[in-house]
């Protein structure tokens, strides 16, 4: 089985390309998706989160929104959730790997791949771009997004052109869908094809 790592800055079309493997067959594991479910109401984290950011947690599990004023431009807090959370993650995506371990080829959807450092074994990464202007637009659509926010968060992040300089691959989303879904599939089948060999 040969390992891939999707990655790109927030707003970079990660999560559409993402799909679209999974539409080409491909198993993706999603540690954003992973990160959700972990917060999420009777999960064994949630207490452990309360106990260390009281008021962050609800019956809903964890309040994103209130989480991310609690870490987000404080760094010594922001390690210490980390702390909590990416052990879990990484347990999650050993049992992903072991269920797929007969496919040809899976890809792991890590955001966070340069700035946390990427898994062992990897047969190359692939990065997601798109103009800071489209970036831009994108993220300033989510709900309860601000510039100053966006700021924020670009900054805990590398650069988009030092994560296209360290990519084995690169998939555009600033062009149009039909072209960015035929790049992942030409992709999709040359990965598929080394893998077989």
């Amino acid at each position: 089985m040969s390992v891939y790592a999707l990655t790109g800055s927030i707003g970079m079309g990660k999560s559409a390309v993402a799909a679209m493997f999974r539409k080409e067959g491909v198993p993706v594991f999603d540690a954003d998706a992973e990160v959700h479910k972990l917060q999420q109401s009777g999960s064994s984290l949630v207490p452990i989160i309360e106990a260390r950011f009281p008021g962050t947690t609800g019956p809903q599990g964890v309040d994103r929104q209130k989480l991310g004023a609690v870490v987000l431009g404080h760094p010594a807090e922001l390690r210490a959730l980390e702390h909590i959370i990416h052990p879990a993650v990484a347990r999650a995506r050993e049992k992903f790997l072991r269920r797929y371990r007969a496919r040809p080829m899976v890809v792991l959807d890590i955001p966070l791949l340069f700035e946390k450092g990427p898994p062992s074994s990897l047969a190359g990464i692939i990065v997601v771009t798109a103009p800071a202007w489209k970036q831009r637009r994108r993220v300033l659509r989510r709900p309860g997004m601000t510039p100053a926010k966006f700021k924020a968060i670009k900054k805990l992040q590398l650069p988009d052109a030092e994560k296209r300089r360290r990519a084995d691959y690169i998939i555009d989303t600033g062009t149009t869908f039909e072209r960015t879904r035929a790049a992942v599939r030409r992709l999709t089948a040359c990965l598929s094809r080394r893998a077989g060999r």
